[in-house]
């Protein structure tokens, strides 16, 4: 015995009704993964959004990483004799974008790299001793949330703040000293989660000073 009752037939969707709504689910996947999915993972931007919405830059600095990672374990695997295995990402979309994307980004190896993670409220401070005059390229990206920073050096008894930021998940860009001493970062956490801060840098300074 049943208790359920059937469907009236002319409430079910028709064929041409399923077949609109696979289509506009279609259509909207496409959208996504040209608009967003492209821009903020690999770097690639065909209409101009991802730029406009930071994605694009976001989706540059992931593909930096990744190439600069996946070039230290080539180096490895030549080192130890495994150069002939092949990457799990090579052929395929995935591995025309990441190529791609590759060969317009390629740059020197970063020198020093530096992560901490820190919970809610917690702060720390990596500094460079540099020479008046001197640069250093610098990334920064918060991983799971955002930060506060402040960049800044001190020497002697001089001070100066050079850029301050709030709730920001990334910065990247050139530090020239302002005078002799040690310049660098400080970074605290105003999210509600642990907020993992990875730093790169390379250039012109002697020490890179961990806390």
């Amino acid at each position: 015995m049943h208790n359920g009752n059937k469907p009236n037939l002319d409430d079910l969707p028709s064929s041409a009704q399923l077949i609109k709504s696979t289509i506009l689910a279609a259509v909207a996947a496409v959208v996504i993964l040209v608009t967003v999915v492209l821009p903020s993972e690999y770097g690639i931007d065909p209409t101009g959004i991802g730029k406009a919405t930071g994605l694009a830059e976001m989706g540059e600095i992931k593909t930096q990483l990744y190439a600069e990672a996946e070039a230290d374990r080539l180096t490895l695997l030549e080192n130890s004799g495994e150069a002939d295995d092949q990457s799990n990402l090579d052929g395929g979309l995935f591995g025309f974008f990441i190529g791609a994307a590759h060969a317009q980004t390629a740059e020197p190896e970063w020198t020093d790299q530096f992560s901490v993670t820190l919970p809610p409220g917690e702060g720390t401070e990596v500094k460079l001793a540099m020479e008046e005059g001197a640069e250093a390229e610098f990334l920064w990206v918060a991983e799971n949330g955002v930060v506060n920073y402040d960049l800044h050096g001190d020497g002697g008894s001089k001070f100066i703040s050079y850029e301050k930021g709030r709730a920001a998940p990334k910065a990247q860009g050139t530090l020239t000293a302002a005078f002799t001493g040690t310049h660098g970062w400080f970074w605290r956490n105003r999210d509600g989660q642990d907020v993992t801060v990875t730093l790169y840098v390379r250039g012109d300074y002697s020490e890179m000073k961990l806390p």
